[in-house]
């Protein structure tokens, strides 16, 4: 281990300390209710950050924005045959509507004929 052949002087080891001092905290205004914040934090007061709801704190916090900021899984065999399947639920669905709109409007056309009658 490394020891100091000669003691440091007053003078020296206050050049060294010079530089070392506290500095005052930056601080901005909140944009939403005005009050002084820390930069780069949400408002203790309000609960937003750059204009936007991030703290339980403010009243149009929800929580499903930070479910949406969560990174999609790789897509895999299950998933991808899952999609299909929907994409099919979809068609059928179509199918159906497009059958019963037929069958409506067959049975509007035999009601105009025999009220014509």
């Amino acid at each position: 281990m490394a020891v100091p052949k000669k003691r440091t002087g007053h003078s020296a080891q206050g050049h060294r300390r010079s530089n070392w001092k506290a500095t005052k905290p930056e601080t901005t205004k909140c944009s939403n209710c005005g009050e002084l914040v820390l930069t780069h934090t949400v408002c203790t007061a309000c609960g937003y950050y750059k204009g936007k709801a991030a703290s339980i704190k403010s009243p149009d916090y929800v929580e499903a924005t930070i479910e949406a900021k969560k990174p999609a899984k790789k897509a895999t065999k299950k998933t991808e045959t899952t999609a299909k399947a929907k994409k099919a639920e979809v068609k059928t669905e179509e199918v159906v509507e497009e059958v019963k709109t037929e069958v409506v409007e067959e049975q509007a056309e035999k009601s105009t004929d025999k009220s014509e009658e």
